[in-house]
């Protein structure tokens, strides 16, 4: 049976036209809505030993490293990692902790809680400094903990947790890591690329983030920006041949390419991804973009009667949590799915202790976006009957 296979030009301009026509608008920590231009990027096959490939790793290598605000000369490093964030963060966890060490978690929140169990499961000594999901750690313990525990070798805390949209004080914990002569880790998966990053000011060693969040690109593809000296210091200490973070860095200085099968389409995707932010004036024109939905985002939520969980002034730019209404007409299966079915895709909540459902302000949306997004909140609640106390924006 003979099959007809579409040129590249007519599969191109079809899926084209279906991302911008079909696809809803993604308000979540990631993946993200993303441009058409970063979509069609992943047309192309390349084969993952090209010299062509090859250059397109050492521009991304070099790229989050101009991102980060760092560079080589100082010191630092960017390694690739294939999968999703969190396995870059197992990297980090299985190959830079020496066998004796100990790693301090600092947990608000899911996401720190699954960097511990990466730990557990890798049979890395572990402590979990714990705090309730809308309160910051205490810096004061941290430093009593380091004080009093020398067999924690490495820290690590996550920037934004995104289980309530907590901004961490990593420019507080930081210093007292580096003053206690301790290596610290940043999860900042869900921040860097929109959040300014201090890396000397906060004395992060490494910094893990992933291709899907705020440079837009698209899941499969994470990374690691380190300085190279603990990179270098961690030989011999790996748990896993796939995610050995240091073998990782010299067969990519080596060779320019990855050890095992990369993820091609998404890595020239990635690529694409950070041409647009340069292009759209860096980490500070897309925070003030982030900023905007947000501001957007709270005035018109209040303003229908929803409340937050996480305090303002503790509330990072990236996502929010809102506490579910207490109206017994309210469900969020039926809530999220209504939307769902106007072309909008929020989140459901993670918390321990709060019914929750979140709001992300990133990705390729603008505040249009947030405007239509309030529209399509205020119809879904009027179709289910939900009657909010009166709103204050």
């Amino acid at each position: 049976m003979n099959r007809t296979t579409p040129s590249a030009k007519t599969a191109g301009g079809d899926f084209a036209g279906l991302a911008a026509a079909a696809d809803p608008r993604l308000f979540t920590p990631g993946p993200l809505t993303t441009s058409r231009s970063v979509k069609q990027a992943m047309l192309r096959d390349v084969g993952s030993w090209d010299k062509e490939f090859a250059a397109v790793v050492v521009r991304v290598r070099e790229s989050l490293l101009a991102v980060a605000g760092v560079s080589r000369r100082q010191g630092y490093e960017a390694v690739l990692m294939q999968g999703s964030g969190t396995f870059a963060v197992e990297a980090l966890v299985a190959s830079t902790i020496p066998p004796h060490g100990r790693l301090l978690v600092i947990a608000n929140g899911a996401y720190g809680e699954r960097t511990a169990k990466i730990a557990a499961v890798q049979r890395v000594a572990v402590t979990v400094l714990r705090c309730a999901e809308n309160q910051i750690p205490s810096v004061d313990e941290v430093d009593r903990l380091l004080s009093e525990d020398r067999s924690i070798s490495h820290v690590a805390i996550v920037h934004c947790e995104t289980t309530s949209g907590i901004l961490n004080p990593i420019d507080e914990i930081g210093p007292v890591v580096r003053r206690h002569g301790r290596v610290f880790c940043v999860d900042a998966m869900s921040t860097f690329g929109a959040v300014p990053i201090d890396f000397a000011a906060c004395g992060i060693d490494y910094l893990v983030s992933s291709a899907n969040k705020c440079i837009e690109g698209v899941p499969g593809l994470a990374y690691v920006i380190c300085r190279r000296d603990p990179l270098l210091a961690s030989e011999g200490w790996a748990r896993s041949l796939s995610l050995d973070l240091l073998d990782q860095w010299r067969y990519m200085e080596r060779t320019g390419l990855f050890r095992f099968t990369p993820p091609t389409h998404v890595v020239l995707a990635f690529a694409q991804a950070l041409e647009e932010l340069e292009r759209e004036g860096g980490l500070a024109a897309r925070a003030a973009r982030y900023q905007a939905n947000h501001r957007r985002l709270l005035g018109g939520m209040r303003e229908m009667g929803f409340r937050e969980y996480v305090r303002p002034d503790l509330q990072g730019y990236i996502i929010t949590s809102f506490l579910c209404p207490e109206d017994s007409h309210f469900e969020f299966v039926e809530f999220y799915s209504r939307l769902h079915d106007k072309g909008y895709i929020i989140y459901s909540g993670k918390l321990s202790d709060a019914a929750c459902f979140r709001i992300g302000n990133i990705g390729r949306i603008f505040e249009s976006d947030i405007e239509a997004l309030l529209a399509a909140i205020a119809r879904t609640l009027r179709e289910m009957g939900v009657r909010l106390p009166p709103g204050v924006a």
